[in-house]
């Protein structure tokens, strides 16, 4: 019995160093037996950060906090208080999302780390609508930090703070 879970592991591991671009990191699919999951792809990744996005054009302070996992710490981009609970994510974001928000990538590094767990890093750039309805923008640096708990992707570390002059 043992003899042939080893034969399978090896089997789905041979797999994805085939068909993939030469890095597990690039295969979007992994083979799934005996109730593994599939490994996290580059496309899934970035698909969490559109999720994310998403939240933030509602408005909705809760829904966006819905993403983070109860433990996760944000380090946020225009606030220098560290937020390690639900209720200070909510608060940060109710005043962020004042301004309207929307990212957009500019530059991207996903780290594919395990089956369950990814890092997206980078550099975005928001757009603001200022209360006279004027539109800012802002430069940012980000990091997301991923895990699959459960079924569910949610972010567990989130650092993100204005690009430095210069």
């Amino acid at each position: 019995m043992r003899r042939t879970r080893l034969a399978g592991v090896a089997i789905a591991g041979a797999a994805v160093l085939v068909t993939g671009t030469g890095t597990v990191a690039g295969t979007a699919q992994a083979v799934e037996s005996g109730g593994r999951r599939a490994a996290v792809s580059k496309a899934r990744v970035e698909a969490l950060f559109d999720r994310w996005n998403a939240a933030l054009a509602t408005g909705n302070a809760q829904r966006v906090a819905d993403l983070y996992a109860r433990d996760a710490v944000l380090l946020p981009t225009v606030s220098s208080e560290i937020r390690t609970t639900r209720a200070g994510r909510v608060d940060y974001f109710k005043h962020f999302l004042e301004s309207k928000p929307v990212g957009r990538i500019q530059q991207r590094h996903i780290k594919i780390l395990s089956r369950d767990d990814a890092i997206d890093t980078g550099l975005y750039q928001f757009t603001l609508t200022n209360k006279d309805g004027s539109k800012s923008k802002v430069d940012a640096r980000y990091t997301f930090v991923y895990e699959r708990r459960g079924s569910a992707w949610l972010i567990v570390n989130h650092h993100s703070s204005a690009v430095p002059a210069g």
